[in-house]
């Protein structure tokens, strides 16, 4: 992210790989801050961006925060309590440590290919985790560079926070996309590298089935907003009740049940009412 501590190991990490700045170009997978944050400090004058357009949009409406404001409203529709609301203004990382200088991108259409040494890389577009998110494959080395589309040890983190989109429906299709090329290795954004793809899938789909059926379940004894749906969904996380998340955490875990009831209502499964 954009600080001072993300920078300084980052530098520490490009020393140990003798990387070389001036001769490197930045392939951005999102435009979440813990993905580009350090982008802009990091970049020379020869430098390429590789990125999507529909991400880059999203970045420069988060940066002069015209974007976080329409988030903000967006979630207060849903039960997130006002009260809590401004603390998650001044407490999330997103916002906190975003990049506020204007970036020049070279935008990548799906199937668009960068050539590196001996590497070919393809991008990939897998909406979902975010709108423009997009991923690499080299089909002759069968290497898939994941970003946050596919974790080996956590599931990607699936958020809605405006009415015209439906990430959980384009993640699930991504995933389909995926799971027909040929990997051996991937190398995802955060976590150990892994290399049973397929299986990592499957299970990726299993777990949004299983919240799904959860969330069609917790809606069974009467109509509930998002938030009251996300205090009683089941989450992997060292607390007793939902009284004890941390408001952020509260922040997310609304974010991913209003994405899973939206997949609900375009599937026919609940209604909604304003």
């Amino acid at each position: 992210m954009n600080q001072q501590e993300c920078m300084h190991s980052m530098l520490e990490g490009l020393r140990e790989l003798d990387v070389n700045l001036s001769r490197t170009d930045f392939f951005i997978t999102h435009f979440h801050m813990d993905h580009i944050g350090l982008v802009s400090k990091l970049i020379t004058e020869k430098s390429i961006i590789y990125f999507d357009q529909a991400d880059a949009d999203s970045l420069e409406k988060i940066s002069f925060g015209w974007l976080w404001y329409d988030i903000i409203n967006y979630t207060r529709m849903h039960g997130f309590p006002e009260s809590e609301l401004q603390e998650v203004c001044n407490k999330n990382p997103n916002y906190r440590h975003r990049v506020k200088e204007h970036l020049s991108f070279n935008f990548l259409g799906d199937g668009d290919k960068i050539n590196i040494g001996d590497y070919q890389f393809r991008c990939i577009k897998t909406p979902g985790h975010s709108k423009g998110h997009c991923c690499l494959y080299e089909p002759a080395k069968k290497i898939f560079v994941a970003g946050d589309h596919i974790l080996s040890d956590i599931t990607p983190t699936i958020q809605l926070r405006s009415e015209i989109e439906n990430p959980l429906e384009e993640y699930l299709r991504s995933l389909d996309k995926v799971y027909e090329l040929d990997i051996v290795l991937v190398l995802p954004g955060h976590g150990r590298i892994f290399g049973n793809c397929k299986e990592r899938i499957e299970e990726l789909k299993c777990h949004h089935q299983e919240r799904i059926d959860e969330i069609a379940l917790i809606l069974g004894s009467g109509p509930k907003n998002a938030y009251e749906v996300a205090s009683r969904m089941s989450w992997d996380i060292r607390y007793e009740s939902w009284d004890q998340f941390s408001v952020l955490q509260k922040w997310f875990a609304s974010g991913e049940a209003i994405a899973h009831l939206k997949y609900l209502e375009t599937t026919g499964r609940i209604r909604k009412e304003i």
